[in-house]
């Protein structure tokens, strides 16, 4: 049995109810080539991942159980000056199966501890700092100008997750080949429903 990743339950003051379940309902995954969605062509990168668009704090837990393989910071103004401090968690899942949760306000599992399906990990952060972006930010930043998108960056990984390489950073690679190992995160996700 597996989990959506992100748990409604959020505290009653930030946002309605009504909100909570459009923003968190399986059916807003992003489809290819929507903003968000897999393999995006972001002009000079492509996105990693899917964005799971969810108000901040929102909860996120564990699609399946496992132990964390890594946590660490994903985002930070001292990286790009218009990113906010995020965090991601890496768990590892069966048959070598890695689920990389990203721009995290926070978490709340130690490296080697082990989670089952459902378990709390973290909650939904902001990433961009509408301030800091210009006109010398990538376009597909400026488009997010003053919409402070809040959302779980969620990634696939079969056998090894990459964190850190020379072709990636928070989230994107910088090379028009997708990595060997990296899976489409909308397929995992709509198998959890099918």
């Amino acid at each position: 049995m597996k989990q959506w990743p992100l748990n409604p339950k959020i505290p009653e003051e930030t946002t309605s109810e009504k909100t909570i379940l459009e923003k968190t309902i399986p059916e807003k995954i992003p489809q290819k080539g929507e903003p968000g969605s897999f393999w995006e062509d972001r002009g000079d990168r492509y996105h990693c991942g899917v964005d799971l668009y969810a108000p901040e704090n929102t909860e996120v837990v564990s699609v399946e159980g496992g132990i964390v393989a890594e946590t660490g910071l994903m985002t930070s103004p001292e990286i790009l000056s218009y990113w906010n401090p995020t965090y991601y968690v890496v768990i590892e899942h069966e048959k070598g199966l890695f689920c990389k949760y990203g721009e995290l306000a926070g978490f709340t599992v130690k490296k080697g501890g082990e989670v089952e399906q459902g378990s709390l990990i973290g909650g939904v952060g902001m990433v961009l700092n509408s301030l800091r972006i210009d006109g010398s930010c990538p376009l597909y930043i400026q488009k997010l100008k003053n919409k402070n998108p809040c959302m779980l960056h969620f990634e696939v990984w079969k056998d090894e997750p990459i964190t850190t390489h020379r072709n990636y950073l928070g989230g994107n690679w910088f090379s028009e080949e997708t990595p060997e190992n990296l899976k489409d995160p909308a397929r995992y996700l709509k198998s959890l429903y099918s």
